[in-house]
């Protein structure tokens, strides 16, 4: 679909760098793509999986942790394929 926009340039320029994106579309596309998939991330994590909330905590054994706080961040999806087609299209 074709369209007009105004975007911030700043912002766009943020993205095609932090994506790799080579070109505006491919920013904007990118970064679209990505609201979504985090929007549908906190649904699925606002649901709780059905468990209760000891159940959740329990669910999870601790000596998996990652002992890094950066690490805690993992989540089970391979990483965006930022800046490359996407294969599944």
């Amino acid at each position: 679909m074709k369209m007009t926009m105004h975007i911030d340039e700043d912002v766009l320029a943020r993205v095609m760098k932090v994506t790799g994106a080579k070109t505006k579309r491919e920013a904007v596309e990118i970064a679209l793509s990505e609201m979504a998939r985090r929007h549908k991330m906190k649904e699925l994590f606002s649901a709780g999986l059905g468990l209760t909330p000891d159940e959740l905590r329990n669910a999870f054994d601790p000596a998996s942790y990652p002992e890094e706080p950066q690490a805690m961040m993992l989540v089970a999806e391979d990483p965006a394929p930022y800046g490359k087609p996407d294969p599944a299209r």
